[in-house]
């Protein structure tokens, strides 16, 4: 059986779809393997719990305690993956706290494999970031997200060097749509009859992304 799965969704910027990313990944795991545990450290509101709230769970990394639950639940090899909605305000503290555990490690010592899914931006404080991790996870565990509705442009050269998964830009009308709080992805496609909409393909292409994420992964999951 190869390790469970741990999907990180992070970015230390505001407004960069992490929330929109982990949604689509949680909708795919749970249509692809009927069971799919989420977590959301956000204080945005609408956040994950919002959209998935019968898969998903708060949670804290402002206190030890908080720390000590979450990473409990990380770190069991239970088959179940798992997606993380990893807001801004704590992404320096969740990091932090992964150096001082050695939770990469702890992770690899009982069969979980952590997947970081890094939203990219073209602001100096994404790059920061960025830069701090890539020295901190070897690949192929730090992959870049590049969500095409926020950044138009090219992602900054040294994430576009990683594994990128590039999620298209939708027309706004559309996202206004998606971003209800009643939709699902899962949902559109099997009842929207007419494959050939723009959302129909898009959501398809996402999930395959993500699908062939996995493949792509699979060969080092035996480490």
């Amino acid at each position: 059986m190869p390790p469970t799965p741990v999907y990180i969704i992070c970015s230390p910027g505001l407004q960069v779809g992490k929330t929109l990313i982990a949604r689509l990944l949680s909708e795919f795991l749970l249509l692809k393997n009927g069971s799919v545990l989420s977590f959301d450290i956000s204080l945005r509101e609408p956040s994950l719990v919002d959209y998935l709230p019968t898969i998903t769970e708060t949670a804290d990394v402002t206190d030890t305690w908080g720390k000590m639950q979450l990473m409990d639940r990380l770190i069991l090899d239970d088959g179940v993956a798992k997606v993380i909605d990893l807001g801004f305000h704590a992404f320096d503290e969740f990091f932090k706290m992964c150096i001082e555990i050695g939770f990469m490690r702890e992770a690899v010592r009982n069969q979980v494999a952590p997947i970081i899914l890094f939203v990219g931006s073209a602001d100096r404080v994404s790059s920061r970031s960025y830069e701090v991790l890539r020295h901190q996870i070897r690949a192929p565990a730090l992959i870049t997200v590049h969500n095409q509705f926020v950044l138009r442009g090219e992602l900054p050269e040294a994430m576009d060097r990683a594994p990128v998964l590039r999620i298209f830009a939708l027309p706004q009308f559309l996202k206004t749509y998606i971003d209800r709080l009643t939709f699902s992805f899962t949902g559109y496609l099997r009842h929207e009859k007419d494959s050939t909409t723009e959302l129909h393909q898009w959501i398809r292409r996402n999930y395959t992304l993500f699908r062939d994420l996995e493949l792509s992964l699979m060969p080092a999951r035996s480490f």
